[in-house]
């Protein structure tokens, strides 16, 4: 067999997830009948389209479909975010779920979890609603002049209500509040610095925030996770599940959260989650590349 022939061609994309328009939210490849893909072979792909996460969609003895995601540095992330969010969202845009004329609920291996997840048309477009693991909760940090040093910021400018934490509804990331939408816009990691201050907090990525004064239920955020090779990403469905549901526990909010994320990045995306009780992630994309895979 020549060499020509024995090349693999998979169906491929990006999709711009948690996007009114084009060219915002955040961006997602997309490799469709991955089964046959090794590891390593996943790793390369991912490196090529060098995104924050490429999405693998494989077939699954325990849910209708199993995702698997990795970074372009190579890392293997779990939970369900815009990573599987998107990939949905791909899969029904392009017609591989069949209709979609009503709401339709299907079921995704993600990791060692299988978790629902709801499709439906409104207005001539697909909205999914993905439900996320409960909320589990590291203890508060009791020293926070290294995470201050670590994000580039002042002890004054971290806010203590509520106490930053690692928050986990699939991963677990270190939720930081800040005074104000300007000082997370301020904020500017020290990789090595955050990086000691996650592993300390068994977290996987840092998630900066400020509420809202006028509209407690509104925060604006940035995410930051050297750990995965991932230094900011414009909208992380992961991050929102956790926030929404640790300010709910603390009584800050009610049953819904809406996010804004990216805009820093220049691709602003908003996060809409809603508690019921576990945290639910609603949102849309955009395909903006589809085509062939060889290699």
């Amino acid at each position: 067999m020549s060499p020509q022939s024995s090349r693999k061609a998979l169906t491929a994309g990006l999709i711009d997830v948690f996007a009114d328009a084009s060219l915002s939210g955040n961006p997602l490849a997309v490799v469709e009948d991955a089964d046959g893909l090794s590891d390593s072979e996943m790793r390369r792909i991912a490196s090529e389209f060098n995104q924050a996460e490429t999405t693998f969609v494989l077939r699954s003895n325990r849910a209708d479909l199993k995702l698997r995601s990795f970074t372009a540095a190579g890392a293997e992330v779990g939970g369900a975010g815009h990573n599987a969010l998107g990939a949905w969202l791909w899969l029904a845009e392009s017609g591989k779920l069949g209709p979609i004329r009503t709401p339709r609920s299907f079921r995704q291996e993600i990791g060692s979890e299988v978790l629902p997840i709801e499709l439906r048309p409104v207005d001539g477009r697909i909205f999914g609603r993905m439900r996320q693991s409960a909320l589990r909760l590291g203890p508060p940090l009791a020293d926070l002049a290294p995470l201050a040093a670590a994000l580039g910021l002042a002890p004054e400018d971290l806010l203590s209500e509520p106490p930053p934490r690692a928050a986990n509804t699939g991963t677990a990331h270190l939720l930081v509040r800040l005074h104000d939408a300007a000082t997370v816009d301020r904020a500017d990691p020290f990789a090595k610095g955050l990086l000691k201050v996650l592993n300390a907090a068994s977290a996987e990525g840092c998630y900066v925030y400020a509420l809202d004064g006028a509209a407690p239920d509104r925060a604006y955020a940035r995410f930051f996770n050297p750990t995965v090779g991932l230094w900011e990403d414009a909208a992380t469905g992961t991050a929102a599940g956790p926030l929404a549901a640790y300010l709910a526990s603390e009584g800050m909010i009610s049953d819904v959260l809406k996010i804004e994320q990216g805009t820093k990045m220049g691709r602003r995306s908003i996060l809409h989650v809603s508690l019921v009780p576990e945290p639910e992630i609603l949102g849309t994309g955009i395909i903006t590349m589809r085509g062939t895979l060889t290699f």
